[in-house]
């Protein structure tokens, strides 16, 4: 390790706004060792405030699927412009968080600078795409996974792996049982919703409207329904209030989802791992996600190995929630079961701790500093 009158220069890539937050979790760890640290990267306005550097700001343009086409462009030329810097800088230690399509190519830049690289939330290589696991040998020096069965299987694969906990439940204490939600005299007319469409620009092209439309459905029936819709950041909040429906009413809130689904029913929610925050705090939910019907048919019902496609669900290897993976239009059937639940009190409840008891023991480490220290055992 470093002297303590020496710096160490961490390269962080991050491309999403949940990425962005792990990071910059992350980096706030960091600065509590004795060690000086300089941090650089791309990343967002959490990795900036805790103190990196950013060469550029990526997570606006975070893409999924089909969407990610449009922005090969872009990438290109941001990869080169990384490339360019892990060859003319001494770095230390490259950490990509998530984006795999993208970090996969940050990686491999930074094996030809012969960097170390730390994979920080393994990529769901056991849902699809198994057989970039030999790209993932190659490039990745130590891998961090949040999920716990994930850990053995990358070990059994070849790969130096820890468990860290889930990033996503950092802020939450075990024992989480005084969350869970007893809907005694429970009356869905007076029912609270949150609304969750995603952090991504594409999810929020595909699912707000959709969810909005649910919303104005639900209210026909239960006049008395109130709905809280969150958004990751205030430029999102803009976005959804720019495309707010006639007839839609809604209270907006900027990254609260913990707080808010205590507070609420039900949430409507976009697939991801918001989902394990909302099944920590016993919040029931349906769970949405669209994509390109057309590649969906060719090759994503094909490519998918898993039986399931939400975590909360995986996690139970049942279909513990509802969940409309790919969502291709028809708002009816996500409707009819919303309604179904909100009519069994009895259900909710014993889904409300159901949630509780998957998600339980994702929270006994803390992924900000399980992955610090293993930060600095690398940078020794």
């Amino acid at each position: 390790m470093p002297e303590k009158d020496s710096t160490s220069r961490i390269f962080i890539s991050a491309a999403e706004p949940s990425a962005d937050a792990h990071c910059a979790a992350l980096i706030t760890a960091l600065k509590q060792s004795t060690y000086d640290i300089e941090f650089v990267g791309v990343g967002g306005p959490k990795m900036a405030a805790a103190g990196c550097k950013l060469l550029e700001t990526t997570i606006t343009r975070a893409a999924m699927m089909y969407k990610a086409f449009s922005y090969i462009g872009y990438y290109y030329k941001l990869l080169r412009r990384i490339t360019r810097f892990l060859k003319s800088n001494k770095v230390d230690l490259v950490i990509v968080c998530d984006s795999p399509s993208f970090n996969f190519h940050v990686a491999k830049a930074a094996k030809k600078a012969n960097i170390k690289t730390l994979f920080y939330v393994a990529p769901q290589l056991w849902s699809w795409a198994g057989w970039r696991i030999h790209k993932l040998r190659k490039y990745c020096d130590k891998l961090c996974c949040i999920l716990p069965f994930e850990q053995k299987w990358f070990s059994q694969r070849g790969l130096d792996t820890a468990f860290v906990g889930n990033p996503m439940l950092d802020e939450l204490n075990p024992p989480l049982t005084h969350y869970k939600k007893k809907y005694i005299d429970f009356n869905p007319k007076n029912a609270h919703f949150a609304i969750m469409p995603g952090s991504r620009v594409a999810e929020i092209d595909a699912l707000w409207v959709p969810m909005q439309t649910i919303a104005t459905r639900l209210k026909q029936k239960y006049p008395n329904a109130t709905f809280t819709t969150i958004a990751v950041d205030t430029e999102r909040q803009k976005t959804l209030k720019a495309a707010q429906i006639p007839g839609f009413q809604c209270k907006y809130t900027i990254g609260s989802v913990s707080e808010t689904a205590r507070t609420t029913d039900f949430a409507i929610v976009a697939s991801g791992s918001v989902t394990l925050q909302l099944a920590a705090v016993g919040c029931p939910m349906v769970i949405m996600y669209q994509s390109s019907k057309i590649l969906w048919h060719l090759l994503g019902r094909w490519l998918l190995t898993t039986k399931y496609l939400s975590l909360v669900n995986i996690l139970a290897n049942k279909e513990l929630v509802p969940e409309f993976m790919p969502y291709f239009g028809s708002i009816k059937p996500i409707v009819e079961a919303i309604e179904l639940l909100l009519e069994d009190g009895d259900k909710l409840t014993q889904t409300s701790g159901e949630l509780i008891q998957l998600v339980e023991p994702l929270t006994e480490k803390k992924a900000c500093k399980e992955v610090a220290a293993i930060v600095v055992e690398m940078l020794h």
